[in-house]
């Protein structure tokens, strides 16, 4: 049995490349370098203070709240002080770097693409019968039942039997074609004829449609978009030696 292991660069190296991560790695590192190199063309700086609250806040982020929880990360993850600034420095200038960029583009991109961002509260019953769905659905109407009694009766998934075919709060892009537009048509609270598609027959009842509003989680969520899809960009007009 081994007692001891000596593990260098190349074993680390040769690791990376049997495991199959390699594009993964290489493109990691690619895309580090070119938030480095636009970041410096643009003159942005990290100043000692924002270092500091950047770091406190990682340290937060990873329930690291005694230094001796940082430094038995550290450890763990193979990491000296100085990669772990580097670490902190890094996701800071890319903030920083992508705020640059883009913060003058959110709100344009959010009125331009409004739609995306509707979202919908929704009761779904899926059924192989296109004729039971509509008995279904006039019963429901003229309440002989309630949709959570056909629930509980035909949805064969647990979870979703337990939560009444509760759905959650969707996207128009977390639906099928066929029944986003039926869905974001509705006029809540409504129960939709059921929509037939290749493979079966949905029941739906919409609850509510919500409409976006342009606050702090999705100007960060337009942001992050719009910096990666940057990114992706840039990425394929490099060429890697």
């Amino acid at each position: 049995m081994l007692q001891t292991v000596k593990i260098n660069s190349e074993d680390i190296v040769t690791q990376i490349k049997l495991s199959c991560k390699y594009p993964e790695i290489t493109k990691e590192i690619v895309i580090r370098q070119i938030i480095e190199n636009a970041a410096s063309e643009a003159g942005i700086e990290v100043k000692t203070e924002e270092l500091q609250k950047a770091a406190d806040k990682f340290r937060i982020g990873k329930r690291l709240l005694r230094s001796e929880d940082t430094w038995k990360w550290l450890e763990k993850h193979g990491l000296a002080v100085e990669d772990f600034e580097k670490i902190v420095y890094n996701n800071l200038i890319s903030r920083k770097l992508a705020a640059h960029l883009f913060v003058d583009k959110i709100e344009p991109y959010f009125f331009e693409h409004q739609l995306d961002y509707i979202r919908v509260v929704l009761y779904e019953l899926a059924l192989d019968d296109e004729d039971l769905a509509l008995e279904i659905f006039y019963a429901i109407k003229e309440d002989e039942v309630t949709f959570a009694d056909v629930a509980s009766k035909y949805i064969q998934d647990t979870e979703l039997r337990r939560r009444g075919g509760y759905r959650g709060i969707l996207r128009r892009q977390d639906l099928k074609p066929e029944i986003s537009a039926a869905v974001f048509a509705a006029k809540p609270p409504e129960l939709l004829k059921p929509i037939v598609t290749a493979k079966e027959t949905y029941l739906i009842f919409v609850e509510e449609i919500i409409q976006p509003q342009l606050d702090n989680n999705l100007r960060n969520i337009i942001g992050s978009h719009l910096f990666n899809e940057w990114l992706k960009q840039q990425f394929n007009e490099i060429k890697i030696i």
